[in-house]
């Protein structure tokens, strides 16, 4: 009995719909990767001796430093190259931005490959580099295959690629802010600079960073196609050139995979934490766990009053002043 004298019912308990055809889903693709598994154990052709044998070969490890040189060097010049694609892309100047759109339509429009293979004739098309005024002798000239080694030319030629990307990421990062943000710091007396940095760039970056550390993933990848320059020192090239000599064919590519597995594992754990760290104060797409325990607490077992006619409940409220 309650205290207004009507007699409750036990309260209503849920019950958690099954799904018994998800439970046999995933036991036939454990299954399948069990089998996979065992199966790759023992196949000959994997050679998983050989793998463990040039797993830390010095030549492949240095290959792979040389790899990570790349990586951060291409793209310290890509992201530097397109923040500033991305303003010149959104300046009220035509031509400014006309120019930023023709980078942009090039390189995006033409396959990277195609761009590196370009860049390694770069010196049997400019026999030399020339600094001086035009149309006169110039003051410096020095051969271009002994300025731009191949090195160089594979960091020039990932960069200049990467940079078109990273601009349209940068713009869309920058467009993602309201626009009354900037209205409402001109209106304080900050300056251009001050509010890109203060204010735009910090909102903006929880946009620019999923996708510029999928770019960073994709960059570290991409230096297996130096070769077309050619470069053949990253770890790519370097172990089909192993292979090449010890007819180990399969056994190196697995080497090569392990070592991009590690180097992307690491990048996408440094991802996530940016991505958490500039995500602060933007609210989680997830309820709050008190919220969840409030909401629990009132439906997990609302009693039903009377001739089953359901009671609502309604959310505790703070007592008048008198009672407190």
């Amino acid at each position: 009995m309650t205290e207004t004298g009507v007699e409750t019912e036990p309260g209503i308990k849920a019950i958690r719909l099954r799904h018994p055809w998800r439970n046999i889903f995933a036991v036939v693709l454990l299954l399948i990767v069990a089998l996979f598994v065992a199966d790759a154990a023992m196949r000959p052709a994997y050679d998983w001796p050989a793998v463990g044998k040039y797993l830390f070969d010095q030549r492949i490890s240095q290959a792979a430093f040389i790899t990570l040189q790349l990586t951060v060097y291409s793209m310290v010049i890509a992201i530097i190259l397109g923040v500033t694609l991305a303003i010149m892309r959104l300046s009220p100047n035509t031509v400014v931005s006309s120019i930023a759109w023709v980078y942009l339509w090039i390189f995006r429009g033409t396959p990277v490959y195609v761009q590196l293979a370009f860049w390694g004739l770069i010196g049997t098309i400019y026999q030399t580099i020339d600094i001086g005024l035009p149309f006169t002798e110039p003051w410096v000239s020095f051969p271009t295959r002994v300025a731009l080694s191949a090195f160089i030319l594979a960091i020039v030629g990932l960069a200049l690629n990467e940079a078109a990307y990273m601009a349209e990421i940068v713009r869309a990062g920058l467009l993602s802010v309201d626009s009354g943000q900037e209205e409402a710091a001109t209106a304080l007396g900050m300056s251009w600079f001050q509010t890109m940095v203060r204010i735009i760039v910090p909102q903006s970056m929880r946009v620019i960073i999923p996708p510029a550390g999928n770019e960073v993933i994709s960059m570290l990848k991409t230096t297996s196609l130096v070769t077309a320059i050619p470069f053949t020192l990253e770890l790519y090239t370097r172990s089909r050139d192993i292979a090449a000599v010890t007819f180990e064919t399969v056994p190196m590519l697995i080497v090569a995979s392990i070592w991009y597995l590690f180097f992307t594992s690491i990048l996408m754990v440094g991802q996530y934490f940016l991505e958490k760290r500039f995500a602060r104060g933007i609210g989680d797409r997830r309820p709050d766990k008190k919220a969840d325990d409030a909401a629990a607490s009132l439906t997990g077992a609302t009693p039903v009053v009377g001739s089953g006619q359901p009671t609502v409940v309604l959310p505790p409220t703070d007592p008048p002043q008198g009672d407190r």
